[in-house]
């Protein structure tokens, strides 16, 4: 099969698809690998280690579009490369057509296949694309918490770990999945007083137990959440619905209640956002301020780590690429966990979730495929 990686477009977005070690597996395989130049030079990968390692390097993006059966992105295709889709052609990337109508109206029009890293799941019933992601986004929220409160970025000029006799800031990170355990973690591990919600009670003690009661948990009810938020020097909003637009936790009333000068970091901007007052930002202009607290909404945080993140990337999808480029679409009759990634296929939506946000019909995925029965084998 041919496989395309072309250049990311999306603002400040420097991962790209495959690493060169990736594009070696794929020539491994036996399969053409076409890769746009200059698609690397955000993780210092030149054009020369992609042919070295097997690669061909096109001139444009549309090259790459007209060639490949098969594109390995990051991010969603955007305005620039609808035209470039065509019919039968899968895109293997990051979706979340929930928050997205225009371009799942665009991928249904060009009637491609669309398969989504975030729902991609396991056998343990994890989602391994996404959680990469995850772990570098909740990594740097507390970061960019950090940042956003001194006072030069508009915050309240509080340090988050506090110093001996002054009091560190109180985080509140809402959501116990992957974001929300690395951002506890980074918190904690500064000094914070650091609160988790959540609303599964098995996973609240999960943290208490690991974080040996470092770490606060409340279950996550709108009465916890406005209690906590009058509070909170900096609230991290790390709420996960799988495929689905993010419910918004926190309102524009509760906001009014907080210090001025305070911080909302919303992760789960890449899915609408869980702040009422939340819009996307870009790492260029990456906050604003509403009802005087400052909001950070960038939606491709690890786009500002591009080496670290594509790696991890391409470590966690690239068995799920190699079944795609081996078996094609038939790879999503074999193997319900790639299936579940499926949001778009030759002009149907298969999503229940992005179809339920966007309030379109919704295709049944597994009926659209026969059964393959075993011996074949899970790439998760």
């Amino acid at each position: 099969m041919r496989v395309g990686v072309p250049k990311e477009i999306k603002a400040q977005e420097s991962r790209v698809g495959l690493t060169p070690m990736g594009v070696r597996e794929f020539v491994a395989a036996g399969h053409e690998v076409l890769v746009e130049r200059g698609a690397g030079a955000g993780i210092s990968a030149g054009d020369d280690a992609y042919t070295a390692a097997g690669a061909r390097i096109v001139a444009t993006a549309a090259d790459v579009y007209r060639a490949a059966d098969l594109v390995v992105k990051v991010k969603e295709p955007l305005a620039p490369e609808w035209p470039l889709l065509r019919a039968g052609q899968i895109v293997f990337t990051y979706l979340h057509l929930a928050a997205a109508p225009d371009v799942t109206r665009a991928m249904l029009d060009a009637k491609c296949i669309g398969v989504a890293y975030e729902t991609v799941t396991d056998a343990q019933g994890g989602l391994p694309l996404l959680a990469p992601m995850s772990e570098v986004a909740g990594r740097l929220a507390i970061e960019a918490a950090a940042q956003a409160l001194r006072r030069p970025s508009g915050g309240k000029g509080r340090l988050l770990g506090g110093v001996p006799g002054v009091r560190a800031a109180r985080v509140v990170v809402i959501g116990a999945g992957t974001v929300g355990t690395q951002a506890a973690r980074m918190a904690a591990g500064l000094g914070a007083e650091v609160t988790v919600l959540d609303r599964s009670i098995p996973r609240l003690r999960w943290i208490d137990d690991h974080f040996s009661g470092r770490v606060r948990t409340r279950f996550s009810m709108p009465g916890t959440i406005e209690e906590e938020v009058v509070q909170a020097d900096v609230v991290i909003g790390a709420v996960l619905v799988a495929g689905a637009a993010a419910p918004k936790l926190v309102t524009r009333a509760m906001l009014r209640t907080m210090e001025h000068g305070s911080v909302l970091v919303d992760v789960s901007i890449d899915q609408g956002g869980c702040f009422e007052t939340s819009r996307p930002t870009t790492h260029e202009a990456p906050t604003f301020v509403e009802e005087g607290v400052v909001h950070y909404c960038v939606a491709n945080m690890p786009g500002a780590v591009p080496m670290t993140s594509t790696y991890a990337l391409v470590n966690a999808t690239l068995p799920f690429g190699l079944a795609l480029a081996a078996h094609g679409s038939d790879a999503l009759a074999r193997d319900p966990h790639l299936r579940a990634g499926l949001s778009v296929h030759f002009g149907q939506l298969t999503s229940a979730p992005v179809a339920a946000a966007l309030g379109l019909p919704c295709t049944d995925a597994a009926a659209l495929f026969e059964t393959v029965p075993p011996p074949y084998m899970s790439p998760g």
